[in-house]
């Protein structure tokens, strides 16, 4: 990251790892419009590209983000306000980047140090993984500001810590520091903060060297397996399962393990399309 550098989203590619970085920090890196559109695209880029493997989320300075920026909310109930269709609409727009994060065949990891709050906890949660140093505080936050929630946080939560700790996290809105949120299961490890940047780039390094075709039908078994019976998983791992069988990686790999040596894959997935 450039000193300097005012653009409100820094993405830096590097080893296969896209690293998109939210640069408000004097603002807690709270989201404006401009900020969550940018992230959009950066999202759907990097959704597509064959150079990235892995995705981290991180803010810069000592926040996650603070979520949507209160200020801005506050100036914007002094003007006169589109439909609430039209409202609807765009707030779904800019949603899409947490159905991005879920959805896309590659990791995403969220680095988180200090606040993660409202859409910035919903953006989080979100993610594949998530990994904290000692300074993270998590909160829904929604209730505060006298808002229901968005970003998918209603789906993303009962999910990782049950439905009757979820609507206390919402409907209570404690701040979880660091410890509270890893007992709970909202982050997957707690570390110093020297150690933070390190651990999870080494890991979205190695994601991204990986064999990307299994990766990406890995997520897509863990994805779907939230929504079909197990009938319908069994007969959807099998499709995917024989289908990494024909891959170059595959086959790489049983050679690494009978010649005892690392294994080297291609770094790209291979044809994606279904039967």
């Amino acid at each position: 990251m450039r000193e300097g550098d005012r653009s409100e989203l820094l993405t830096i590619l590097r080893d296969g790892v896209q690293l998109l970085v939210f640069n408000r920090p004097e603002r807690r890196n709270a989201f404006n419009m401009g900020l969550y559109e940018k992230l959009r695209a950066a999202l759907l880029e990097a959704a597509a590209s064959p150079h990235v493997g892995s995705v981290v989320l991180t803010g810069a300075g000592g926040a996650f983000s603070a979520g949507g920026d209160v200020a801005r909310m506050a100036g914007s109930t002094m003007e006169p306000l589109p439909p609430r269709t039209d409202r609807a609409l765009a707030l779904r727009r800019r949603t899409q980047i947490a159905e991005l994060l879920h959805t896309m065949d590659k990791p995403t990891i969220a680095m988180i140090r200090g606040p993660a709050v409202g859409a910035g906890l919903s953006i989080a949660l979100a993610c594949d993984m998530r990994f904290a140093d000692t300074s993270a505080r998590l909160c829904t936050g929604f209730l505060n500001v006298g808002l229901s929630g968005d970003y998918g946080g209603h789906w993303f939560l009962p999910r990782l810590v049950g439905m009757a700790k979820a609507r206390e996290l919402y409907l209570n809105s404690p701040m979880l520091d660091a410890g509270a949120a890893l007992d709970l299961g909202l982050v997957n490890q707690v570390m110093e903060p020297e150690a933070l940047e390190d651990t999870v780039m080494g890991m979205a390094r190695r994601l991204a060297a990986g064999p990307r075709t299994a990766i990406a039908y890995m997520k897509r078994n863990l994805n779907d397996g939230l929504r079909v019976s197990l009938e319908e998983m069994l007969d959807i791992e099998a499709r995917r399962h024989v289908r990494c069988t024909e891959t170059a990686d595959h086959k790489e790999a049983t050679r690494a393990y009978v010649e005892k040596r690392g294994s080297c894959f291609l770094g790209e997935p291979e044809d994606l399309a279904e039967d």
